[in-house]
């Protein structure tokens, strides 16, 4: 059990990635906050991960909005008494069109999700960690934060332009919150995932509905020739979250098939 016992919030957990991301690390032995603004969702994937014998408590939250996601962080300690790990895995993309007809309330709502939330996650999520009990050795308790980000932040596709920024800008911040929390044993890391064509959000990226044709030519561009899976993502997050990498923060871990190469 790799990561047994963690006291974990996953965000936009209801399905998807987030999703995958949830019952992976439950398999292996953590609690789990799935938080997702959809309650019928997360409600579901908490139930599916405690019909297996995993641990999980559904919280509502929209995570744009700081007096729920402070009431989140509130949850998880009452219901675990600490808080290890924060993935914040909700996001949003304005759908796939030139970057001059996008309004300003797409504008507005991608960076909000996008990008505010990790602001929100740390101001409510670094003292909860703070507050964890001194390793054995002295340090700090700490923490770790995994922010899911996109290959669109290092190779941007055109249509997406102000989706890109905000990618970019994640995985920016992640390594400045690295730098700032280390001396804190606060780790902070970030996932880039390629396209994947079975979420959500799939046909906003590829501009309409994700037929054969549109599949053949985002798959042309990933050299090992598939696409990402939610167990892909959420196997980088379990080591992320695991002691095996108590000395990894202030990476990003492309999950691409080489597509960033």
């Amino acid at each position: 059990m790799r990561v047994q016992d963690k006291s974990i919030i996953v965000t936009g957990a209801g399905s998807g990635i987030g999703a995958g991301i949830a019952m992976r690390l439950a398999a292996e032995g953590a609690h789990i906050v799935v938080n997702d603004i959809d309650r019928e969702a997360g409600t579901r994937v908490a139930q599916a991960i405690n019909a297996v014998g995993g641990r999980a408590l559904y919280v509502q939250a929209d995570m744009t909005q700081g007096e729920q996601v402070k009431a989140l962080v509130a949850a998880t300690l009452q219901a675990h008494g600490r808080l290890d790990v924060f993935v914040n895995n909700a996001g949003w993309t304005h759908r796939n069109r030139p970057m001059l007809e996008v309004s300003e309330a797409e504008f507005d709502r991608v960076y909000a999700i996008n990008v505010k939330s990790i602001y929100l996650s740390a101001i409510h999520g670094v003292p909860a960690m703070r507050a964890n009990p001194p390793m054995a050795d002295g340090r700090p308790g700490g923490g770790s934060f995994i922010n899911i980000a996109s290959t669109a932040g290092l190779r941007p596709r055109p249509g997406l332009t102000w989706y890109n920024g905000s990618k970019g800008a994640v995985i920016v911040t992640s390594k400045s919150m690295a730098a700032e929390l280390g001396p804190e044993n606060i780790r902070v890391n970030c996932i880039n995932p390629v396209f994947n064509p079975d979420t959500g959000l799939a046909a906003e990226f590829a501009g309409g509905p994700v037929d054969e044709e549109r599949r053949a030519r985002f798959r042309a561009t990933i050299p090992l020739g598939r696409f990402s899976t939610a167990l892909d993502v959420a196997n980088a997050a379990l080591y992320l979250a695991s002691d095996e990498a108590a000395f990894i923060s202030g990476t990003c871990i492309e999950v691409d098939g080489a597509r960033c190469v």
